[in-house]
């Protein structure tokens, strides 16, 4: 470690470690206690505090799997680790050695394979790929860097407002002119609300379904400051369109959205993501993280997000993932995780795709009967839909 530098393992709690990564700019959903012992579990978590001096430098939430049948087992940080102090302008030693006490511990100490997948992007001006790379960490090759839009959300409101693409900017002002009502919330009525509108999402699309359930353990656990909050819209009392939207830190995360059809009728999406924008300028939100584009295999989203974040918007990719391996045979086994995942996801794809178009033939079929039976003017049962 570098000189003032050492590194605390867990030896914190949970009402402690809620406290811990406030101070930070970067913090995230990811590195919350809630996030971690919902997706991996309390057995399977630990967490390491850097500090310099008596200051706390870097905290970092890993969480702990171990591959059947092999002797090896993966260490996961996910957006950390946490290095950016709000109360100061960020050190970039600071990541160096938090990256440098990970590594001594999971990978030296424990030997275990580590991934780190840092809260950077390609464009860093900091060098942090460098940094990495000098701290005996390789790009994680099956790991390609995901590609987002970052909203620039540092001006005032006005000038967010001119900033949006003209096409979305005027259908906000026709969602604004449709008596649109909007509640938000952090509860866990508007939870099961959100939850009916995804699920339709999902089966119309042939997504492959995200765990919204969850999200919905870690909400009971996140403390009232980190909650995640949800928008709903209704019109005329039918629900219409939905967004769930976590801030933490300098950032704010899309984490799900979902529409219907008639709120793609009347642009309902397009007023909740502007109520979004203007309660995170409330809160001193900076950047608007849009979670993810792919112009390829979802033109419509990509151009939706493109729309909003406008001429304050940046289009690029996370810097990645990375790895560090205790040797050559566990850097292997890693890979081959890899590879099992990715078959997994695409399997989960695949199928999911199948059970959409099964089900849009089945209504299509079920749409020509009842037009059938009502075209000889009786009405057996009602028409389709």
């Amino acid at each position: 470690m570098g000189p003032g530098y050492s590194a605390e393992v867990d030896r914190v709690g949970e009402g402690e470690w809620n406290l811990l990564i406030q101070q930070f700019r970067d913090c995230s959903l990811n590195q919350s206690w809630a996030f971690g012992a919902v997706m991996s579990g309390e057995r399977c978590l630990s967490r390491l505090v850097l500090k310099h001096g008596e200051a706390i430098a870097a905290a970092a939430q890993v969480r702990i799997k171990t591959i059947p049948f092999a002797e090896a087992g993966i260490a996961y940080v996910s957006w950390g680790p946490m290095w950016m102090r709000a109360d100061r302008e960020a050190d970039p030693e600071d990541f160096r050695q938090a990256i440098r006490a990970l590594r001594n511990e999971y990978v030296c100490g424990r030997g275990l394979n580590l991934r780190l997948f840092p809260l950077a992007f390609e464009d860093d001006p900091l060098a942090l790929g460098a940094m990495l790379s000098e701290e005996g960490y390789l790009p994680a090759r099956e790991e390609a860097g995901n590609r987002t839009m970052l909203m620039d959300l540092t001006a005032e409101v006005p000038v967010l407002l001119a900033g949006l693409e003209k096409d979305w900017r005027y259908c906000l002002r026709r969602a604004e002119k449709s008596g649109l009502e909007i509640i938000e919330g952090s509860g866990e009525e508007l939870f099961d609300v959100f939850d009916e509108l995804y699920k339709e999402l999902i089966a119309r699309k042939g997504f492959a379904p995200s765990d919204f359930t969850a999200l919905r353990s870690m909400q009971k656990r996140l403390p009232e400051e980190l909650k995640t909050k949800i928008y709903v819209c209704r019109a005329g009392g039918e629900v219409c369109a939905g967004l769930v939207v976590s801030m933490m830190g300098d950032s704010g995360l899309e984490s799900f959205a979902a529409t219907n059809e008639l709120g793609r009728k009347n642009n309902s999406s397009y007023l909740l993501l502007w109520r979004s924008v203007c309660d995170m300028k409330e809160r001193g939100v900076k950047v608007y993280n849009l979670n993810g584009i792919s112009p390829e295999q979802n033109p419509g989203t990509y151009h939706f997000k493109r729309g909003l974040a406008g001429r304050n918007g940046r289009d690029l990719h996370y810097l990645g993932k990375f790895d560090a391996a205790p040797g050559f045979f566990s850097h292997k086994v890693l890979r081959f995780a890899d590879l099992l995942r990715k078959w997994k996801l695409e399997l989960e794809a695949r199928l999911a795709r199948a059970r959409a178009g099964k089900a849009r033939a089945q209504g299509s079929e079920r749409a020509k009967a009842g037009g059938d039976e009502n075209s000889g003017g009786g009405n057996a049962g009602g028409g389709p839909g």
